[in-house]
């Protein structure tokens, strides 16, 4: 890890907050109060990344002791080899991190699924990605919370809006928009005939709480009307779901999974708010365009990703040219490889 220390420099930021800590003794820090909280919040992230990277030290100092001591124990062998994969893994996100250079990388993740043209069957492929991705979620240990969801008239969803909360979870997750190819021998076909499905993915930043995003009231349309989701008597005998329409823009946004209508406008303004952010984000055509360019058109014929379950199994990225022959351990949220591929970019699969 030497080496890495040199790109990383621990001494610089240990400095850094230093330098912080003689400010805040200055009787003058807090006589502009804007600048003083973004100071203190540099310094609770730089103390955050120290203390990660002092935790990394001790680790790889207590492995070494064990690995000296393991020449003839089974036991401890087995337990520093399980202990430096971890640790393999720890650096390896760290150094994923490094690549998140935008402000927005850090925030929560609205991720918008659409089913596209095909009826039941491409229903059905968007339930199948919503699965994925918070099969993905939750073994990362993050928080993923089902927002909007319009199910289908058989199976499936027709879309679905969820909120991904996790340190970075825009940052990981927004290779992940654009369209999505499913091509498999439907469940829904009697003839047992092979069908090609799709679906769309959108990938939005949570608005940070320092960010100001005006709406004005005259901008807005909103509708209620009655859920067509879980939720029982209560959610589908009142008109508790709300849609806004943004006029200028025309971005529309639906909430219908909170309890009352309050909850849902609530959580739709979140989710417009979002939307716009993310917009305005992309006017900057020059600062954005390494964050967007694999969002092409959402148009059948520009997927990102192939998932094929007939006549053979491989789920292929068009952007990286990765190819993973476990289709179903894919589709069961084991999506880091091709997240690490779009982010190095490279086709060089995690250890």
């Amino acid at each position: 890890m030497s080496s890495w220390e040199g790109v990383f420099d621990p001494a610089a930021k240990r400095q850094r907050i230093s330098d912080i800590e003689h400010e805040e003794s200055k009787p003058d820090f807090w006589a502009d109060q804007r600048r003083a909280k973004e100071i203190l919040q540099e310094k609770g992230n730089l103390e955050k990344v120290v203390s990660r990277w002092e935790a990394l030290e001790r680790e790889v100092e207590e492995i070494e002791v064990l690995l000296g001591m393991a020449s003839e124990d089974e036991e401890l062998r087995r337990e520093a080899s399980e202990r430096l994969e971890r640790l393999g893994r720890e650096v390896r996100r760290w150094e994923i991190e490094q690549l998140f250079t935008e402000a927005e990388d850090k925030a929560n993740a609205f991720v918008s699924i659409n089913a596209g043209a095909g009826g039941t069957e491409a229903q059905d492929w968007a339930e199948m990605l919503l699965r994925m991705y918070l099969r993905w979620a939750e073994g990362r240990g993050w928080k993923a919370e089902v927002v909007d969801l319009t199910p289908g008239e058989e199976a499936g969803i027709k879309s679905v809006t969820f909120l991904v909360k996790g340190d970075y979870a825009y940052g990981y997750l927004k290779g992940e928009a654009g369209v999505h190819r499913l091509v498999r021998i439907s469940p829904f076909d009697a003839s047992r005939r092979r069908h090609t499905s799709f679906a769309s993915v959108s990938v939005f930043p949570e608005t940070p709480e320092d960010v100001v995003i005006e709406i004005r009231d005259s901008d807005l349309k909103i509708e209620t009307f009655r859920s067509s989701g879980p939720g029982g008597q209560h959610v589908n005998k009142t008109e508790s779901a709300v849609r806004i329409t943004h006029l200028p823009t025309g971005i529309v946004v639906q909430c219908q999974n909170e309890r009352s209508q309050h909850q849902n406008r609530a959580m739709a303004l979140k989710i417009l708010k979002a939307r716009l952010y993310d917009l305005e984000m992309q006017k900057r055509a020059k600062q954005r365009e390494e964050i967007h360019k694999n969002q092409k058109e959402i148009a059948w014929g520009s997927q990102i990703r192939s998932y094929v379950l007939h006549p053979y199994k491989m789920v292929k990225d068009h952007r990286t040219g990765l190819e993973r022959g476990d289709a179903e351990r894919v589709l069961d949220g084991d999506l880091d490889p091709f997240i690490e591929a779009y982010l190095f970019g490279d086709t060089t699969p995690s250890a």
